[in-house]
C-alpha cells in the first residue's frame, strides 16, 4: 500500500529504545543506534525539544535543493512502553502526517541483521510500537530490524534488554549502517522502492 503526501510536509523518523547508558548497547535499542547514525550522517547533534520528553534533531536528507527531504530526528526519553505520547506530542509539534512517521525497532521475529520496512500492521507484542499505536494509529512505517528469537528458554523480556553478543556486535556496525541506509531510502525514493532494496 502506498500513501502520498504533501512533498513539503517534514517526516518525523523515530529511533525506539530506553534511556540511560545501561541500556545503550542493548537488542532493544537498535532504534537508538540506528537515530544516532543519521544524526552523524546530518551533521546534528541532539538535544532536548522543549516540553516532549524526547531528544531531536532537525535537518535535511537527499541532495541539496529540492530533492532533499525535511527530517526530525527523534529519540523518546520517555522509556520503551511510553514511547506513543512523546512521538505523538513531535507528530503535532511539527505536523507530520502519520504517513510520513517512520519507526525503527528491534523485531524479534526477524533473523539478526535483515530488514524488512512496511506501512501499518501490528505490534507484534513490541511495546513500543503498541504505545505508538495507542497515541496515534498504526498506519505509519516501520523499518524493522531483525534480532532473532531468544536462545533456550530464556524470557523474551530478558533477550532484548541484553547487549548483543560478542559475535552480533561484530557485524553490528554493518547493519546499523544498513537500516540508517534504508530510512533514506524510504523517505527520498518511497516505500515500494525502499522495500525492493532492503527487503531482500
Amino acid at each position: 500500500m502506498q500513501v502520498t503526501t504533501d512533498a513539503n510536509a517534514p517526516w518525523l523518523i523515530v529511533g525506539l529504545g530506553n534511556p540511560g547508558p545501561e541500556y545503550a548497547m542493548n537488542r532493544h535499542n537498535v532504534g537508538f543506534m540506528t537515530a544516532d547514525l543519521l544524526a552523524t550522517r546530518i551533521g546534528g547533534r541532539f538535544k532536548r525539544a522543549g516540553r516532549a520528553q524526547a531528544q531531536v534533531v532537525e535537518g535535511r536528507i537527499g541532495p541539496p535543493g529540492v530533492g532533499s527531504r525535511r527530517v526530525v530526528l527523534a529519540k523518546p526519553m520517555s522509556f520503551m512502553n511510553l514511547s506513543g505520547g512523546p512521538v505523538n506530542a513531535l507528530r503535532d509539534f511539527y505536523k507530520v502526517p502519520l504517513a510520513n512517521v517512520v519507526a525503527v525497532h528491534d523485531e524479534l521475529d526477524i533473523d539478526y541483521g535483515v530488514l524488512r520496512l512496511k506501512l501499518g500492521g501490528g505490534d507484534n507484542g513490541h511495546n513500543g510500537l503498541k504505545s505508538m499505536t495507542k497515541a496515534m494509529g498504526a498506519e505509519y512505517h516501520r523499518v524493522r530490524f531483525g534480532i532473532g528469537r531468544p536462545p533456550g528458554r530464556m524470557q523474551v523480556a530478558d533477550f532484548v534488554l541484553k547487549d548483543f553478543s560478542s559475535a552480533e556486535r561484530k557485524e553490528l556496525d554493518y547493519f546499523v549502517d544498513r537500516a540508517a541506509d534504508a530510512v533514506e531510502a524510504l523517505v527520498l525514493e518511497g516505500l515500494e522502492r525502499a522495500q525492493s532494496t532492503y527487503n531482500s
